[in-house]
C-alpha cells in the first residue's frame, strides 16, 4: 500500500509535531507501506520520508520544478518525479497513492487533502482520506465540517467518509478496512 502524506513544509512550532509525523513514517514501514509525497527534504515532509526510508521502505516524491529549483528536493528517495506545476504534483501523488493522509500543515496540506476528498466524494476515485489529528490539531477544521453538513452543504455520509485518528496505529488500520459511501446524485 502506497500512503500519500500531504504535510507540513515546515516543523510548526511544537516538536510534538515532527515527532508524530516520525512516529507515523516509522509506523508506516512497520506495515510494509510505501511513501508518496511532495518531495521536500524540510519540514515535516522530511521527517516523515526519513523516516519511511528509515524503516527500509519506498519512497517516491513529486516536485514542482520551481520548488526543486529552489534546492528543497529531498536527495535520498527512493524515485523523485519533477513536474511543471503543482496541479500536475496533485495529480501524480493521486495515481499513485493508495490512500490520502493529512498531517499538520498549512493551506498547501489543506488543498492536497481536500481535493482528494472531494475527487472520492464526485467518485473519482474510492480511496480512503484521513486527518492524522496529532493533539487535538484538527479539532476546528473537524467541527466546521460538521457545520458545513449541518447547514446542507455536505451529505452526512460524505463527513463521515473521512477517517479521523490520532494514533498510528489506528489510523493505518482504518485505512485498511475502508469502504467508501455509496453514490446518491439527488
Amino acid at each position: 500500500m502506497k500512503i500519500a502524506v500531504f504535510c507540513g513544509s515546515s516543523r510548526g512550532n511544537d516538536e510534538r509535531f515532527a515527532q508524530a509525523a516520525g512516529a507515523f513514517g516509522q509506523y508506516m514501514a512497520s506495515q510494509g507501506m510505501d511513501l508518496v509525497f511532495g518531495g521536500g527534504k524540510v519540514g515535516l515532509m522530511g521527517v516523515v520520508a526519513d523516516a519511511v526510508l528509515a524503516g527500509g521502505r519506498e519512497v517516491y516524491g513529486v516536485i514542482p520544478e520551481s520548488l526543486r529549483d529552489r534546492e528543497l528536493a529531498h536527495q535520498g528517495l527512493t524515485r523523485l518525479d519533477v513536474v511543471s506545476s503543482m496541479h500536475e504534483r496533485k495529480a501524480l501523488m493521486a495515481d499513485m497513492a493508495d490512500a490520502f493522509v493529512a498531517l499538520p500543515g498549512g493551506p498547501g496540506t489543506m488543498d492536497e487533502i481536500f481535493e482528494a476528498w472531494t475527487w472520492g466524494q464526485l467518485g473519482y476515485h474510492s480511496k480512503p482520506c484521513a486527518f492524522y489529528n496529532v493533539d487535538g490539531y484538527y479539532n476546528e477544521l473537524l467541527a466546521f465540517i460538521r457545520t458545513m453538513s449541518g447547514a446542507g452543504f455536505l451529505k452526512p455520509e460524505y463527513a463521515d467518509m473521512v477517517i479521523v485518528k490520532d494514533q498510528p496505529n489506528e489510523l493505518v488500520s482504518a485505512l485498511k478496512t475502508y469502504q467508501p459511501p455509496s453514490r446518491k446524485w439527488s
